[in-house]
């Protein structure tokens, strides 16, 4: 693998970064505290697209493992989900055809779960990191299928429409699932529980473990309550972009060789991703007078 390719794949989450956090600078000079973050988190889902899209295109023969083996041109379909990622990440950033672009997201996701990860979960049911990987792009399709329907003209209310209810309830079940497994296999590094272990410069890394773990039970139950759904949303959200800062972005950061560089920009972009998702339902969710 050159070394050009983490290049190319962190360039393109960055420009996309920044374009986003330019285009959201009214929407962040208007909101208050944690708002702040939510105004910003279709900004924080739509850079990893950007950087997942670049992926596609610079490491495509890597990537054809993942397409199923009875889908004609295999690579075609990895370069086209590649620039369909990008092109998604220059939608969502700056707020063009939003809702058309969310929805595309959505029934994108779904067919990877559908397609890839649960063939992969029937043959290797007991492997725990298949079925969470299999979870974690459903909640990505969640996210988007929330924020799809949120913008919808169709909705009594804001945030109040069956898109809203199911990617809602899909992203609550996969928090109280990542919560459990966090608590149980606390030597893991937090975030999205993968196979990854807490680096040992970590201090006390089963007690960051557990914490993460119960902010994400206790955030899944409250994103199933109507009054605390937008709180329990952006706190589990505000976990899962400081893990991103500071502990898988150092990891980035202090990683040697290409494919370790990879690796770690993987996991930076990949947590970034499920805190942007967390953060669409939270942005989806009406604001509640007490």
């Amino acid at each position: 693998m050159p070394p050009s390719s983490n290049v190319w794949i962190c360039a393109a989450g960055v420009v996309v970064l920044v374009v986003g956090f330019v285009a959201a600078r009214r929407e962040l000079q208007a909101a208050a505290g944690l708002d702040k973050l939510v105004a910003v988190g279709r900004v924080l889902f739509a850079a990893p697209l950007a950087a997942f899209g670049a992926e596609h295109l610079v490491l495509g023969q890597v990537i054809i493992g993942a397409v199923p083996v009875w889908m004609p041109a295999r690579l075609f379909w990895v370069y086209f989900v590649g620039i369909a990622l990008i092109a998604a990440a220059l939608s969502l950033a700056p707020g063009i055809r939003v809702r058309l672009t969310a929805t595309l997201l959505a029934v994108m996701f779904f067919l990877f779960v559908l397609m890839i990860h649960v063939p992969n979960v029937v043959a290797q049911v007991h492997d725990r990191v298949i079925w969470n990987v299999a979870l974690r792009d459903l909640s990505f399709g969640a996210g988007a299928l929330v924020l799809a329907g949120s913008l919808g003209s169709g909705s009594r209310k804001f945030g109040e429409n069956v898109a809203v209810w199911i990617g809602r309830g899909i992203v609550a079940v996969v928090l109280m699932v990542y919560g459990v497994e966090l608590i149980l296999y606390p030597q893991f590094a937090p975030g999205v529980p993968l196979s990854k272990l807490t680096p040992s410069w970590v201090p006390g890394p089963h007690v960051w473990a557990l914490l993460t773990g119960l902010v994400c039970i206790a955030g899944g139950v409250a994103i199933l309550i109507r009054r605390y759904c937008r709180d329990g949303a952006t706190a589990v959200g505000l976990v899962m972009t400081l893990l991103t800062l500071f502990l898988y972005l150092p990891i980035l950061l202090t990683a040697s060789g290409a494919p370790a560089v990879l690796e770690g920009a993987n996991y930076v972009w990949d947590t970034l991703l499920f805190a942007g998702a967390v953060l669409l339902v939270a942005a989806g969710a009406p604001k509640l007078r007490s």
